[in-house]
């Protein structure tokens, strides 16, 4: 019998899950299924283009149609899910033609992702609340500032929030960043490393504004301003980039389990409660490596190696997935901000006692035309010595010294045996010591 595998959602996680799927069965049914109109592109990108670095929304498109027909997927995009049926393993879909009918699996993937909200702030029901989630809001987004926009606010300073702002700024906007929390980037880093990447996009232009939260959206049908910490901020566009929330409405009137992170809850397989169904990518739990808790990382990276372990499973094969450790890179103007791991902070959360080692560096030897500032920061667990978290920021070389701490926390190294690492060095590309190896001589020097 030909095994028929659904996928709902045709994102990061649906297409990687329909791939390795495929891969794992060559004679499978695989079906797609999604609201959008467009399947398989790059959310990440959408800053990018609205900033002018990326030519056009369609170059976002990872996988074109020839894919899907290469793969032997059946790939249906404005397509309504109503329900899902774990009784009988259906999935009732309603087509754009009006048309309804319901689809049989015998394994099914749920790809849902998340969805962009407004917290319940006053005057939330008004028009003129952008965000940015689809190819569809990337280009209302742009029309806004070819109509004329000439100031922006940007409610939140998370990574899409800040690379937003930057690419409005670039647009040539005034824009203007709302935070409640005191600080920006508050889930990738510690207020002493926020504070740089504060003051570095404040130089270049953009006013932020921290520990201030939206009280109120003002105008009559559509929003003109906002107050925000008792004073009103008016503009031509706002976007709201409060955050995500994981789509779980389906799953949960079906019947399958959330977990703590209020996302679909699963197991190292991917697989959920219910026998034969599966989740994967920003609706779906996984366990944070370091605190083996329950974890909500909302991360492209995350979404496809969920997808991979996901459609293996599904199609018949046997993969695990090992963990998340929340590793993240951006890039905002010129500078590189990398994080992997627990900050101090979630560490102080987790009650995990630690010390931490900061360095500010150079990129190349000092004396090398063109050496960048590097700063390092390391958290390490006090008991144990291990290294549980790090942060960078630097105008480049950050994101392989990120994934190198995040090879070190996976295999449980000491700051002790990172401090003797044999490390390379050739003044056009980097100093005689390793910054990483700085950092862990300033956590060792706190320990003794």
């Amino acid at each position: 019998m030909t095994k028929r595998i659904v996928i709902i959602g045709a994102h990061a996680a649906g297409v990687d899950a329909a791939s390795a799927a495929r891969k794992t069965d060559r004679t499978a049914e695989i079906t797609l299924v999604t609201e959008e109109k467009h399947a398989g592109y790059s959310r990440c990108g959408l800053p990018f283009v609205l900033g002018g670095q990326i030519p056009s929304f369609n170059s976002l498109i990872v996988f074109p149609q020839a894919f899907y027909q290469m793969m032997k997927l059946d790939l249906k995009t404005e397509t309504k899910i109503s329900a899902i049926n774990t009784g009988n393993k259906t999935v009732e879909v309603s087509y754009k033609t009006g048309k309804t009918e319901g689809i049989t699996y015998d394994s099914l993937i749920i790809a849902m992702g998340a969805s962009s909200f407004i917290p319940p702030i006053k005057g939330r029901e008004k028009q003129g609340i952008l965000s940015l989630r689809s190819l569809e809001d990337g280009e209302e987004v742009d029309q806004a500032i070819k109509n004329g926009a000439k100031t922006t606010v940007v409610m939140g300073a998370g990574l899409i929030g800040l690379e937003t702002a930057i690419a409005l700024h670039e647009r040539g906007l005034k824009a203007i960043v709302v935070e409640l929390l005191p600080q920006i980037l508050p889930q990738m880093l510690d207020a002493d490393m926020a504070k740089l990447v504060q003051e570095m996009i404040q130089q270049k232009g953009i006013s932020i504004l921290t520990g201030k939260g939206v009280e109120e959206f003002l105008g009559e049908e559509k929003v003109t301003g906002i107050v925000a910490g008792g004073e009103q901020i008016n503009a031509d566009l706002f976007i709201s980039a409060f955050g995500v929330k994981a789509n779980t409405q389906l799953a949960a009137s079906a019947g399958i389990a959330l977990g703590e992170t209020k996302a679909i809850k699963t197991n190292a397989r991917m697989e959920t409660n219910i026998k034969d169904v599966y989740a994967a990518g920003d609706c779906a739990e996984s366990t944070h490596i370091v605190t083996q808790k329950p974890a909500l990382q909302q991360l492209g990276t995350v979404a496809v190696r969920h997808g991979k372990v996901a459609g293996i499973n599904a199609a018949g094969g046997y993969a695990l997935f090992t963990g998340v450790l929340g590793s993240a890179v951006t890039r905002l103007f010129d500078t590189d901000v990398g994080v992997t791991g627990l900050t101090e902070f979630a560490a102080q959360r987790a009650r995990i006692e630690t010390v931490t080692g900061a360095i500010a560096s150079k990129t190349k030897a000092d004396y090398y035309p063109g050496a960048l500032p590097i700063r390092v920061k390391l958290v390490v667990e006090k008991e144990s010595q291990r290294i549980i978290g790090a942060q960078i920021i630097g105008g480049e070389e950050v994101t392989q010294r990120i994934n190198a701490i995040s090879f070190a926390i996976q295999k449980q190294m000491t700051v002790r045996e990172l401090a003797k690492a044999d490390t390379a060095y050739a003044p056009p590309v980097c100093e005689t010591w390793e910054p990483l190896v700085l950092a862990a001589e300033m956590v060792l020097m706190k320990l003794r």
